[in-house]
Formats: C-alpha cells, structure tokens, sequence
C-alpha cells in the first residue's frame, strides 16, 4: 500500500473525509505513519522532523530504482566484503551531507515527478539536496555472494535511504540496493504508538478506538502562555513581540488606556496594603 492508500483506507473506516499523513513512504517500505484526521490534519506541519528507520541493504547488486522494485541494472559476486569494510566509512555519510536522491522519486524536476520521467525513458540527472543524518547503527551481517547489511538510520527530513544503499555500495566498489525498509519512528511517533489497518477496523467495531490526543503532537514545541488580555488581541489578529508574553502564575499585569490602546506590562508588588505597581515597562 502507499501512504496515500492508507489515507483512503481510513477515510472509509472512520467515515471522516479529511484525512492527511505526515510523511510519504515508499510503497515498498512498511512501518510507521503518521495520520490526522479531522481538524487535526492542519497540525501535521508541525510535528517533528526527524525520523528513524531499519534498512537491509544487498549488496553486488544495482537496480534503476535503487530498491528491489526496479530492474536490475548490474549483478557481481561481493563476498569478500566484510562488514568491517562497511563500518570504516559508515561515517562519511553521517552528519550534514549532499545527497542526489533515487532518479524514481517524488521529488519535481521543472513542473514533472522524477518517477515519472523516468518511466517516459528521460534521463534525468536528480539535483543534490542537503540533509541530516544523525547516525547510522549496523545491527547485522549477513555473509555471502550477495551479503545483506541490516543498519538502522536516524536522519532528518527529505533523506532516501535508497540513495545510502546506492552511494554506499558505490563507495565500496559492489553496488548495493535497498532489499527491505521499515520506518520505525516518524513525527515524533514509533511502533509502540501504532496500530495496524486491521487493529483499526477491529477498534471501530467494538467502538474503543480512541485518537491521540492533538496536543501530543506539539510537546515539543516551546508554549506561549498569554493572560486573557492579550490572549483576546491575539484572537482579533493583533500582533505583539514575544517581550510582551507574561509567564504564568507572576504577578503581571496589561496595561490599557481608557480607549483600550497598549501601554505596556506592570509588576505587581505585594505589600500590606495590597498590591502595587511596582515598575512600568512600556514596549
């Protein structure tokens, strides 16, 4: 299934039309994805970028799509690669590199999907991008005339673990493609928040599917408390600094004219008598 299956799959589950994802995966690939339904969906810009993934990738082997989906393009015996060969430039792919991501992909060359010039039989050379790749883990070898590294890829956003396995086989002189993907966290999310289709229909069935909280999805972002004064200009569209923002629970106070024009924010002071201004900052 493609993510956009997925959406179409809920959308009918639930009956609510508005349904969005956060973040594509590659038909190929399985694991977690992020999906918002309802007023939800205007929050998925906001989660968080980075994502992890457990990839096996052969290697002495290359295809058009740098996965086992497209055509093979070139096959050679790489049994004498060891998995200590791979570890020594594990690190030049970590951290802030280039990137030319697979000629099959989403990404638009003038107005055209890249997957779709390829399958016109246009030669289009995909430009560089920048993107983060926070670490690369090995978690298993296995040996062979076409041996398989499982490697596990904490990256940021817009990085294709299909162009690690070609650039990777590349920089050891075998080739490699990407065998199996499975992204394991994505928006903040991992695989112990998921469900699968099945377990939704099954919970919309018995009637106890509950949705996560919208608020877990911003937990990471820093909060902006605003007392009620100016939490009311926000709503009318007004614009104000961040020096004017008040932490909550100190004794703060918006000052207004008669007419309602801003003047600035007051401490108060407490004393016997009740409390005082203590100092004006007017901004």
């Amino acid at each position: 299934m493609s993510s956009h299956d997925c959406v179409g799959a809920v959308r009918r589950l639930t009956g609510i039309r508005k349904v969005g994802h956060g973040g594509t995966l590659d038909p190929l690939a399985e694991g977690v994805l992020p999906i918002a339904v309802g007023r939800a969906t205007r929050l998925l810009p906001y989660l968080p970028e980075g994502k992890a993934y457990r990839a096996i990738i052969r290697f002495g082997l290359t295809t058009t799509t740098d996965d086992l989906e497209g055509e093979m393009l070139t096959q050679q015996a790489a049994d004498r690669l060891t998995v200590e060969d791979i570890a020594a430039c594990l690190p030049e792919f970590q951290g802030t590199i280039d990137q030319v991501p697979p000629a099959f992909s989403a990404i638009q060359v003038q107005g055209q999907r890249l997957y779709d010039l390829a399958r016109k039989g246009r030669v289009v050379t995909p430009p560089s991008r920048v993107v983060t790749i926070h670490n690369l883990t090995v978690q298993h070898w296995q040996p062979g005339e076409q041996p398989e590294l499982t490697l596990d890829v904490d990256c940021g956003p817009g990085t294709y673990i299909r162009s690690i396995a070609r650039d990777l086989g590349d920089r050891l002189g075998t080739g490699a493609t990407l065998a199996h993907l499975i992204r394991t966290r994505s928006g903040g999310f991992d695989s112990s928040h998921s469900l699968t289709l099945d377990d939704v229909t099954n919970l919309l069935e018995k009637q106890t599917l509950e949705l996560v909280d919208p608020a877990i999805a911003l937990e990471h972002l820093p909060a902006i408390v605003l007392p009620a004064e100016l939490a009311l200009r926000w709503q009318q569209g007004q614009k104000f600094p961040p020096t004017m923002v008040i932490p909550p629970n100190t004794p703060y106070r918006v000052l207004n004219e008669p007419d309602g024009t801003f003047l600035g924010i007051a401490q108060l002071e407490e004393r016997e008598e009740g409390p005082i201004l203590k100092a004006k900052m007017v901004l």
